[in-house]
């Protein structure tokens, strides 16, 4: 098959599973409603299991239906669905601070307080898409409000983000640094601030200096304040799913900028973390590997989670827009293969989240506090529109 008759079957694949498979499973079954919302812990066949709820799934739901919208196909419910989410967000998961809770309970009860801000990450990003849905300037001000609320969060450090670690053993994490680009890039559509630029060169060069480590061909999760090497399990770990979504946002980040180094740097770890993460006795992306090739901490190190695979297939074929080179249309098939063949649940839809090594399930539900209408939607409307503009190029 060609690349135009190849791009064009899964253009239309992604836009069915999504609109007729995908969405449709978690407004039936995880959209609350009665107090707005979604719930995320969900038995194989939709059954609510657990009626806590993630508040960064809370963002994450808010933000794919309008993204939906914005990508593929235009939905009033959707739209709606979003409106009544932020709202619970708004209503119910904030502090005093304006921090963001992790856990509340169905009716909004605050549950659960972490040290992180992806929650507000999550949030200003729905906030975001929302705006750029509806045309609604209130909620393009309050996405560029809650961004700046980010920053100085981050920047107060532990009087609002508590250290990880005990001063003998100073850290900074790859997590929050990459997502940091996602949230500047998202806001940008509908808000212009030196501060979003800024956050978004700050996060570039955060990578490149501190995280790309080139003696370990390796980009990493954890290193020391300056980006110094620790060689302790932690700081060893490279997470090739998580390094491979870093890739695709630093393509993007190439794309609004017109930074050739930043796409150079994207493809770079793109290829390294392809290297790592993929399986080549079972096939797929398996979950944690150490730079040394010593023996991982994480039980489930060679396990095969969703998000990795989504990730790979949005950044395969960014890279291959990007470049036009085989090599990631290849890439693209091989992964695509192994995912569709693996993690769609042909009886009662949606997608199963994890499986061992060889592909089989280790368990059915189809979600949890940590899974949900967040990867494998985005990774369809972000594919869709992929596709589209490499072959309307």
């Amino acid at each position: 098959m060609d690349a135009k008759s190849y791009l064009s079957a899964w253009r239309g694949l992604y836009r069915d599973d999504l609109v007729d498979g995908i969405l449709p499973f978690w407004m039936e079954h995880g959209f609350d409603r009665e107090h707005g919302g979604v719930y995320t812990c969900l038995d194989r066949d939709g059954t609510v299991i657990d009626t806590t709820k993630s508040v960064w799934f809370q963002g994450r739901f808010a933000f794919i239906l309008p993204y939906a919208c914005n990508t593929v196909e235009r939905r009033a419910e959707w739209i709606d669905a979003a409106r009544a989410t932020i709202a619970f967000s708004d209503a119910h998961c904030y502090d005093s601070r304006g921090r963001m809770y992790f856990e509340v309970a169905g009716d909004g009860t605050p549950l659960r307080m972490r040290r992180y801000v992806f929650s507000e990450c999550f949030a200003c990003m729905a906030k975001a898409e929302f705006a750029k849905a509806t045309g609604e300037e209130r909620f393009a001000h309050e996405a560029l409000e809650l961004f700046r609320r980010l920053r100085k969060f981050i920047a107060a450090g532990e009087e609002f983000m508590p250290a990880k670690y005990e001063p003998a053993l100073a850290t900074r994490g790859h997590s929050l640094t990459m997502m940091m680009i996602n949230v500047a890039l998202r806001v940008k559509q509908v808000a212009e601030d030196p501060e979003l630029d800024a956050q978004i060169a700050e996060s570039v060069d955060e990578l490149a200096n501190h995280f790309v480590h080139p003696e370990f061909k390796a980009l990493l999760e954890t290193v020391g304040p300056r980006g110094e090497f620790i060689d302790t399990i932690a700081g060893r770990t490279i997470n090739p799913g998580h390094c491979i979504e870093t890739a695709w946002f630093l393509l993007e980040a190439a794309e609004a900028t017109g930074r050739a180094d930043v796409r150079d740097l994207a493809l770079r770890i793109l290829d390294w973390s392809w290297e790592w993460g993929w399986d080549r006795e079972y096939g797929g992306v398996t979950s944690f590997k150490d730079c040394r090739n010593l023996p991982p901490q994480c039980y489930e190190q060679d396990m095969k989670f969703w998000w990795p695979h989504c990730e790979t297939i949005i950044a395969s074929l960014y890279a291959y827009k990007t470049t036009r080179d085989e090599k990631y249309l290849r890439m693209h098939r091989l992964v695509s293969d192994w995912t569709y063949s693996h993690f769609p649940d042909p009886e009662y839809g949606e997608w199963y989240g994890y499986l061992h090594r060889d592909g089989t399930v280790a368990q059915p539900a189809k979600g949890n506090l940590f899974k949900g209408p967040f990867h494998i939607p985005r990774m369809m409307a972000k594919s869709y529109a992929l596709c589209g503009e490499i072959l309307g190029s």
